[in-house]
């Protein structure tokens, strides 16, 4: 199923020094791509309410934000990626001649994205200062989702929706990216995360009711049950939070030990999560409605932004956001 979006989410800005008066606070917000309807959705997270529309290149599938502001939707069906930047925010530039663009990662300085290009088997290098593709590496037909180690060197790859490898590629020169190795995953994989601590690797599955922590630098693995594949992931403070759209759900699981915590009930098609500025979200490509979770895992809105959805959700703040994995909607 494919991914229709993606959600990005800002770290909160630092408390104000004592005898500093704070700026103002920012509003919380999520960005959605609406891919049947072409456009990007701004919601507020504090209120649900939606703050603007933006109109795009036909079939937004997915999008990531990174450090200072800026923001890369995938179009998969056009071979396209649109650049994003700036409040209110407006397009940038638009990216043509790829095959099927799928998922975007950041690096943590805001100066390269890598984007898999489900169609020619590539890891793409985009520089977003100069607003241009760079380079480029051949990992596998069907790349799909990715995750970006925290240092910003890694980055794991699934070569599939239901995949039965994973590449490992060196992005420590960004330019000039070069694949390491392929990893086999314990049953076909879905997505693929990075932990807060860059040690392990989250990897769920295509068909499977499993979800696999995996250590980076090879070892012993630990599988969990899971509800409905394919599953998502996505990180809060040492917690794990794992998405089911055909089972409905958001599961809850402990970093330390992978017991699960809680389980959300959200609407079916809720593929995707993303946490960040301190709330969870996950859309639903069924309806098109974003649900919006606390820190724990509570249900705490549903909003409606489109006929079909997927999210990313940020703080629309100075530093840096958290990457996700689909456009405004974080959807699979």
């Amino acid at each position: 199923m494919d991914r229709r979006a993606f959600l990005g989410l800002g770290l909160a800005t630092l408390p104000a020094l004592a005898g500093v008066r704070a700026a103002p606070r920012r509003p919380a917000i999520a960005l959605a791509t609406a891919d049947t309807e072409a456009h990007v959705v701004s919601v507020s997270l504090d209120t649900g309410r939606v703050l603007s529309r933006l109109h795009t290149t036909e079939d937004p599938r997915s999008i990531e934000s990174g450090p200072g502001g800026q923001v890369v939707v995938a179009h998969s069906a056009v071979g396209a990626l649109t650049l994003l930047a700036g409040r209110p925010i407006r397009v940038r530039r638009v990216l043509r001649g790829l095959g099927a663009p799928r998922y975007t990662a950041i690096a943590p300085d805001g100066a390269h994205a890598f984007v898999t290009d489900g169609e020619r088997g590539e890891l793409v290098v985009v520089d977003l200062r100069r607003a241009r593709i760079v380079g480029g590496v051949e990992i596998g037909q069907g790349a799909r989702h990715l995750t970006l180690d925290p240092a910003g060197r890694t980055v794991w790859a699934a070569l599939g929706s239901s995949a039965s490898a994973i590449a490992v590629v060196d992005v420590s020169q960004p330019t000039h990216p070069r694949l390491r190795r392929l990893v086999r995953p314990p049953f076909l994989a879905h997505d693929v995360a990075f932990s807060p601590s860059g040690r392990r690797v989250w990897v769920t599955a295509g068909h499977d009711r499993r979800l696999a922590v995996m250590p980076a630098a090879g070892g012993r693995r630990v599988v969990l049950e899971a509800d409905e594949a394919p599953q998502h992931v996505s990180f809060g403070n040492g917690v794990a939070f794992v998405a089911s759209g055909d089972g409905g759900s958001v599961r809850v699981h402990d970093l330390a030990d992978g017991r699960v915590r809680h389980v959300a009930r959200v609407p079916l098609g809720s593929y995707n999560v993303q946490a960040g500025a301190g709330s969870i979200v996950t859309p639903s490509l069924a309806s098109g409605r974003l649900t919006v979770l606390d820190r724990a895992g509570r249900v705490r809105r549903e909003v409606k932004v489109a006929r079909a959805a997927s999210a990313k959700a940020g703080r629309e703040a100075e530093g840096v956001w958290t990457t996700s994995c689909y456009g405004l909607w974080v959807g699979c």
